[in-house]
């Protein structure tokens, strides 16, 4: 009787979020959960788990997904549920696809040289979550403790093959156990200035209802390489995120970095990711299932940026797949100089290898839209130069031909003006 009572009062505040928000997918399809066989048949124990899942969702009514998984198995025990939630943002219409792991790029040849680009802040990330602990949502304070130093093992090993240090903010192990990794709260400011931190997430409302943000700060920090290219996060909304960071031109040199990296994770003993058969990597946000892969770069788009907002940047990048953050991660303002944080949209159904590959093929198109007229001032400036070799009395034949001129097209001209028009409507 307590349980209809509670399931009338879920679905008139849905009902209600619905008329305001008709995009929160959790309100959407807790609708249709409610009348199913599964859901009825769930215990009293699982009943609760699974308000937690939706709690966001409900909290915040302008959620778009409003759902966190509590458990690596939640995305098999309220099935129904997620299922639909999953399909529907990850735009599977046939309800059918199973994600595939694959790395493997082939002889692809991805630097942004080729573009007419200088060198670029780039970073690839993905979210892993253990088997055998809950996701940060249900974690509690000794669990979230338990974690962090069931890793310090695995971390040793990562120092003696990359060096560097663990960061924790963890004030103590309890019990009067000291924590030897504890920094100071201005060696904490310093890391996330310098980004190799993320902030306090008790700041978020979204990862405050679905409990990911409890407890803070035990159970958080990172591991970073002594080349600082290599950091682990420990205790954000994943229980692991594992990232390869570099200023450069070749996009996989940091794709190749963090495959091995994970790779040496992978084969430390009693580190097993979670995952599932349908949606691959388990991680605590639907958003990034599958690689749980974020790949991303740093470009200036001035002109597109012109009003100082990334409001038209967003425009133009979502029918390209990517997505626009500024420079300090989301909810950042843009650079002073028009740079901002770009990334390939899909994590799952995708394979590893083709989000690097969208993310060159993204750059070179949005170059393309922020500078459409850079390929004939280019060419212009060349048959300047020509003309001015050609009027030379000193100059010999050879130096007066057009191939010695470099007069090749550019990689940007393989866009067309249509296809240039299209994709920035």
């Amino acid at each position: 009787e307590i349980r209809e009572k509670l399931a009338v009062d879920l679905k008139s505040q849905c009902e209600n979020i619905l008329k305001k928000n008709s995009d929160n997918r959790c309100c959407k399809y807790v609708l249709e959960y409610l009348d199913t066989d599964e859901c009825k048949k769930l215990s009293n124990d699982d009943v609760k788990i699974f308000f937690k899942c939706i709690r966001t969702g409900i909290d915040n009514t302008d959620s778009g997904l409003g759902c966190y998984a509590m458990t690596p198995t939640d995305y098999k025990k309220f099935g129904f549920f997620f299922n639909k939630v999953i399909r529907d943002y990850h735009g599977d219409i046939s309800g059918e696809k199973k994600h595939v792991t694959n790395w493997d790029t082939g002889s692809a040849d991805y630097d942004v040289k080729k573009l007419g680009l200088d060198e670029l802040s780039m970073r690839v990330r993905v979210g892993r979550n253990l088997t055998g602990f809950n996701l940060p949502g249900a974690m509690d304070k000794d669990e979230r403790i338990r974690f962090e130093k069931r890793m310090l093992p695995a971390f040793d090993q990562l120092i003696d093959k990359y060096g560097g240090k663990v960061h924790s903010l963890t004030p103590t192990f309890g019990d009067e156990e000291v924590n030897p990794n504890l920094i100071s709260s201005e060696e904490y400011k310093k890391l996330v200035d310098e980004h190799v931190m993320f902030k306090d997430m008790a700041v978020d409302p979204y990862l405050n209802s679905a409990g990911i943000s409890n407890d803070w700060p035990f159970g958080r920090g990172c591991w970073q390489s002594s080349d600082k290219m290599r950091i682990i996060w420990f205790g954000e909304e994943d229980q692991l995120r594992i990232m390869c960071l570099k200023k450069g031109s070749n996009l996989l040199e940091v794709f190749t970095n963090l495959n091995e990296m994970l790779k040496t994770v992978e084969g430390i003993g009693g580190i097993e990711f979670a995952m599932d058969e349908n949606y691959g990597y388990v991680t605590s946000c639907p958003s990034n299932l599958g690689t749980g892969m974020r790949a991303s770069v740093h470009v200036k788009i001035p002109k597109l940026t012109a009003d100082g907002t990334d409001t038209k940047a967003k425009a133009v990048c979502k029918p390209l797949g990517l997505s626009v953050r500024g420079t300090g991660g989301e909810h950042t303002p843009i650079g002073a100089d028009g740079t901002v944080d770009i990334s390939p949209s899909a994590r799952l159904f995708i394979k590893e290898s083709e989000i690097i590959e969208k993310l060159y093929e993204g750059i070179e198109k949005l170059m393309a839209i922020e500078n459409p007229t850079g390929v004939v001032n280019n060419i212009a400036d060349k048959l300047s130069e020509l003309s001015v070799a050609c009027l030379s009395p000193s100059t010999s034949m050879a130096e007066k031909s057009p191939r010695s001129l470099n007069l090749a097209p550019s990689p940007v001209l393989a866009i067309t003006a249509a296809e240039v028009s299209d994709e920035s409507k």
